[in-house]
């Protein structure tokens, strides 16, 4: 019989992230064991690769501590564990952040500057706009790029690993990485040899900040206020002369240059009668046509609106479904371009025209509105209203629809066949909590364009591709590069075939300037930490992979561009498993979000409160539920800190007794052997819990039988712990408060990872977390006795307090009623509450009649 030597004196939850964070990493506790990995027993995670561009904040704790909680329970389940790490650090949120960081900005044209220092260092007194920034070369900027996101990667891993991530560091990947440009070429050839990519020139989304076209996942509505403008249209004069006005309402009288018809629900009887006529447009006498089609809203302004090319969304299916003619007249820096439509051809309308030309949007419209006025075109004034405006998602003014040539992949959207093999996908993969399911369907039901895949800016994947120039210097067909010579940079290395004295000049090639979509990269994620075509051997291990983990706003983006590009190259799903995270609010229930400035960074909460009581918070709420979380009231992570440090104290405490060695036969006293059963039934609730990725009952079943287990249980066979009664009770007793007590600490392994491996050291060697997980054993079902034991230790503690005394106070006789079961432990009551004599009634209820204590007050 021994204590443990390692035991503290006063054990304590600070120092224990460093302490085990360095022991896991020397021990290399969490590497991916890949010499006894099969098929059939590995356990692989596709990781959400944080965007590096500035900080995390608490809604990745909270989405990345539910794909650890469920990896930790299945490396213990005796999985091998494949769980990597990436850093998604391309794209617009890189940029920006560094644009605002150092104080610069690209300008394509300038030369590379070896020596180059930024103006700014940590963005101080940094403006965000673009005259007040340095211009710099292109690759000048992407060095900065780099060097910041290496940085902000560190910081992430330093959260990540304090947080207790039980990731495989030596797995980690970049986004921009040659290995991940590599995948992402890759894919994308093979798209464009299969027909699945492909370029064109449409009407595109366009943010006039960062001057690129943006997809449809990409988009947020907000509320924006506006205007209507009733503007008066005229009926082309009949063979009389005669003619009328046609009064439509739009918010947008600035794309009047930009009108191509009319539009009316078929069924309005107001219309029909206009439909085939032409009208002429205000200001500029440009004759259009009245047009039917569903979509157009009888309720909404006065029924009839005016097409213009292309003032939302529906103009563009407008546009695309009746056929109509481009006259697109906003450009990509958003201002209005300098030549008319060719419509435009009277003297009073190029006037009008010219003073619109270079103008904003915003100076255009009030242009318009001054002009209509005056022309006694516009009725009545401006009415303000407030609608829903589409905007890039990391924009900051409304997107603008503009006609470019850019590169798409194939989503669905018009192919039926690849729509419903994509819906059919979707219902393979076990989806938690399922109804979030219904949000990929409707994506998928909804999508109304190809994905849009490339990007107007500069740090991010290099679209692969070449293209020829005739003797005109047009670009023609795309020149391709081999495989093997991925990755490659078309804006810096010459076309196959050619020399670089042959870049830009006609009968030689221009290299494409466009990057990828980050999304593009990102939809990758399992190829690019499986190593794929590097190494066949691991992607075959891996892929699918068992699950991904992530937040349920990137359903549209991540989720559904990984199994689009999953199914059109592989055919399969990416993954069996899909976890999908609530959103973090705040006290008044608005979500968290840095546009918001509502968002808590982890750093300073893991530093306060320690890793397991935040990850206790996050474990608390179930995948797809929203948590609020105060800063100033953090109520679950108290909690969570509570329960941390009394598995540290309860677990010093049991460890305090001498032992021997008791197998289950030894467990013989009728109160340890229903613990052990109500014991075994939390294992089994646990175990099914997590099996069905819920965490947050796995944590309750857990929870709630542990504080059962110090506040009661502990309490009441302590004394025979200690040697009260028969030898074989005491030993009964000391090995029922090991055994629950190393269930206990398994179960709490995952969500309290830190505390739970400290105790675990004071008596086992190795890590708890490659410990197996508990089992269900054969014990007897649970008779109900801890409970009635329980109740009637509440009513001796309550007998006490009622009559002012100490718990401690010695008891000469008290009578003790209950079911007849209740007597099974009346020896350990009798020990726990210092009763000297007890008189035991059988009765229903448990209650405690009549009790003297030693001071000689009785109690009825």
């Amino acid at each position: 019989m021994s204590t443990p030597a390692s035991m503290p004196e006063k054990p304590a939850l600070e120092g224990l992230e460093t302490k085990w964070g360095q022991s896991w990493e020397e021990q290399g506790t969490y590497l991916f064991d890949r010499q006894n990995a099969t098929r059939e027993n590995i356990f692989s995670v596709d990781t959400p690769p944080p965007t590096a561009s500035g900080s995390l904040h608490i809604g990745h704790v909270f989405s990345y501590t539910h794909m650890d909680l469920v990896t930790r329970y299945q490396r213990m389940r005796g999985k091998t564990i494949f769980y990597p790490m990436g850093w998604d650090d391309n794209g617009l949120p890189t940029e920006r952040r560094v644009q605002n960081y150092y104080g610069v900005r690209v300008d394509p044209t300038l030369p590379y500057d070896p020596a180059f220092v930024p103006p700014l260092e940590g963005g101080d007194n940094a403006s965000s706009k673009a005259a007040d920034q340095l211009p710099i070369s292109r690759r000048n900027f992407i060095e900065l790029c780099e060097r910041l996101t290496v940085e902000d990667e560190k910081q992430f891993e330093d959260v990540w690993r304090t947080l207790g991530l039980s990731v495989d560091w030596t797995q980690s990947y970049r986004t921009i990485g040659d290995e991940a440009q590599t995948a992402a070429q890759r894919a994308f050839l093979r798209n464009l040899a299969r027909g699945e990519a492909y370029q064109a020139d449409a009407p595109t989304l366009w943010d006039i900040t960062f001057r690129t076209a943006v997809a449809q996942a990409e988009l947020e509505d907000k509320e924006m206020p506006a205007a209507y403008h009733r503007l008066a249209f005229r009926t082309v004069p009949a063979d009389d002369g005669s003619s009328t006005d046609i009064h439509i309402e739009t918010t947008r009288p600035e794309l009047l240059p930009a009108c191509v018809a009319l539009v009316a629900h078929p069924d309005d009887e107001r219309y029909q009668h206009l439909f085939g006529t032409m009208v002429t447009t205000p200001l500029f006498g440009v004759e259009v046509p009245v047009v039917a089609h569903h979509l157009a809203q009888k309720e909404k302004g006065s029924g009839i609106a005016m097409i213009c090319t292309f003032g939302d969304v529906t103009d563009v299916i407008w546009w695309r479904e009746l056929d109509l003619p481009n006259r697109t007249i906003i450009g990509s820096d958003g201002r209005i371009v300098a030549d008319a439509p060719d419509v435009i051809v009277t003297e009073q309308a190029t006037a009008a025209y010219a003073q619109l030309a270079g103008k904003t949007v915003f100076s255009a419209k009030k242009t318009v509105v001054e002009l209509l006025q005056a022309s006694g075109e516009m009725i009545g004034d401006p009415k303000p209203i407030s609608h829903s405006v589409k905007f890039f998602e990391k924009g900051d003014k409304p997107l603008e629809i503009i006609s470019t040539r850019q590169w798409y992949i194939r989503n669905g959207a018009r192919d039926v066949a690849l729509r419903e093999k994509l819906i059919a996908d979707g219902r393979e993969i076990n989806f938690t909590p399922d109804h979030m399911r219904t949000r990929y369907e409707n994506w998928v039901g909804g999508l109304t364009g190809d994905w849009l895949i490339s990007r107007q800016r500069f740090f991010g994947v290099p679209i692969p591709v070449w293209y020829e120039l005739d003797a005109e210097g047009n670009k023609g067909t795309p020149i391709v590069p081999s495989e093997d010579s991925l990755p490659v940079d078309p804006a810096s290395e010459t076309a196959p075939g050619y020399d670089e004295s042959q870049r830009g000049v006609p009968g030689g090639f221009a290299g494409e300037v466009d990057i990828m979509d980050t999304w593009a990269t990102s939809s990758l994620t399992p190829q690019i930490a499986g190593g794929w075509e590097r190494d066949p051997e691991l992607f075959d291990l891996v892929f699918p992979y068992s699950l991904r983990s992530q937040g349920q706003d990137i359903i549209r983006t991540w989720l559904f561009s990984t199994v689009l590009r999953s199914e059109l190259e592989h055919g399969t799903v990416p993954w069996k498993n899909a976890g999908i995270s609530g959103f973090i609010v705040d006290p008044d229930r608005k979500k968290m979000s840095k546009s918001k400035g509502n968002v808590v960074t982890p750093a300073a909460m893991l530093e306060t409160h320690g890793s397991d009581a935040v990850r206790y918070w996050a474990a608390s709420s179930r995948l797809g539920t929203d948590a609020a979380f105060d800063p100033q009231n953090p109520k679950q992570i108290k909690i969570g800190r509570r329960l941390a440090i009394k598995v540290l104290n309860a677990a010093k405490f049991v460890y305090s007794f001498p032992t021997a060695e008791v197998d289950a036969a030894g467990r013989t006293a009728p109160l340890d052997i229903d613990l052990l059963a109500e014991l075994n039934r939390v294992v089994a609730t646990a175990t099914k819990a997590f099996d069905e990725f819920d965490h947050a009952k796995a944590l309750e079943a857990a929870e709630q039988f542990f504080w059962t287990f110090c506040d009661d249980y502990l309490e009441l066979v302590k004394e025979r712990a200690y040697g009260a009664g028969t030898p074989e009770g005491q030993a009964s007793a000391t090995a029922t408060l090991r055994h629950a007590i190393d269930v206990l600490l398994r179960l709490f392994a995952p969500f309290i990872p830190f505390a739970t491996e400290e105790v675990w050291s004071w008596t086992h060697d190795g890590s708890i977390h490659t410990s197996e997980w508990p089992v269900v054993s054969a014990a007897a079902e649970p008779t109900g006795l801890l409970p009635l034991v329980s109740e009637a230790l509440i009513s001796i503690r309550r007998a006490k307090t009622d009559a002012k005394a100490s718990q401690k106070t010695e008891v000469v006789s008290a009578t003790i009623s209950g079911p007849a079961q209740l007597q099974l432990a009346i020896d350990d009551l009798q020990a726990v509450g210092r009763i000297a004599t007890v008189e035991f009634v059988e009765a229903d209820a448990v209650s405690v009649t009549h009790i003297v204590l030693a001071e000689q007050v009785e109690v009825q």
